[in-house]
């Protein structure tokens, strides 16, 4: 049976990015589901302070559907879906950048559901919590500050991270550039940076919420290397992939790479279109090796 691709979404993101990857894999006979985690998408919250002109302080104080959303919800949010597609065929899941914490969480608890698990330059914490990987030599090069550059509010008060991706200040525009789609257009630059919501929530889990072997372990997996990332650099793509394969020797990784940066494999999605058209193949065929 035709396996049908799950898309989970990074940070301030949401399932609108994934409509251009989502049209490849249709022209290339393959159906696919972008999921919107709780607090994302039409569920997440717009303040008529973020419109123009912006309130500055109102967006710094005003309340955000996501406050209170934890990794366990998003992870039970995916797992409905996954539940729901398991009952027409396979299940390859797809997660890009922090999306991999929740699918890594949804595959601790349910891998009967998922036939495959795609990161695309995503996190799949294994050896260390998310944070921790941060003050990793492979983490050096990360502007982890960019952010702080358009920071609205106070994370502590809010109960949720807020950024106003609306900012004309020219040095986190550059940042934001530079961190997520430097080999972009300033038009493609910016038109992804107006699909990106303004709140996130402040969750990356714990130690018992890294990848399990006994669970997360038995499911095929491939890890979708991005060349040129920023965000999350290639040294530390390849070190969640040794401790991952570590963990279980005996299903390692299927890697494939593919050049960019962060966003371009969603800018410019045929590339990356085909690769998951070949995972899918290897799927159909019980194949859990190129």
């Amino acid at each position: 049976m035709q396996p049908t691709f799950i898309l989970v979404h990074g940070a301030f993101a949401n399932s609108f990015s994934f409509a251009p990857l989502q049209a490849e894999l249709g022209l290339l006979g393959h159906r696919s589901v972008a999921v919107d985690l709780p607090g994302h998408g039409f569920g997440a919250t717009y303040t008529r302070a973020y419109q123009a002109p912006q309130d500055l302080e109102g967006l710094a104080a005003a309340p955000g559907a996501i406050k209170g959303v934890t990794l366990a919800d998003n992870a039970a949010h995916l797992i409905g879906v996954l539940e729901r597609a398991k009952e027409n065929g396979p299940v390859i899941l797809v997660s890009h950048s922090r999306g991999g914490i929740t699918a890594t969480a949804a595959a601790n608890a349910r891998p009967d559901l998922i036939d495959r698990i795609v990161y695309v330059s995503a996190w799949c914490p294994v050896d260390l919590d998310v944070n921790d990987y941060y003050a990793e030599p492979e983490m050096a090069s990360v502007d982890a500050a960019s952010l702080a550059l358009a920071m609205a509010g106070n994370p502590a008060e809010l109960g949720l991270l807020r950024v106003n991706f609306r900012t004309a200040d020219p040095a986190a525009l550059a940042a934001f550039k530079a961190a997520f789609l430097a080999d972009g257009t300033d038009d493609e630059f910016l038109t992804f940076l107006n699909t990106f919501q303004p709140d996130e929530n402040l969750d990356v889990g714990t130690s018992a919420d890294r990848a399990q072997a006994a669970t997360w372990g038995r499911i095929p997996r491939t890890y979708v290397r991005l060349a040129d990332d920023a965000s999350l650099p290639l040294a530390a793509q390849d070190r969640l992939i040794r401790e991952g394969d570590a963990l279980t020797p005996d299903n390692p990784y299927d890697v494939r790479t593919l050049a960019g940066s962060h966003l371009k494999w969603l800018v410019a999605p045929a590339p990356a279109a085909r690769v998951l058209a070949d995972v899918a193949a290897l799927t159909a065929a019980g194949s859990d090796r190129p």
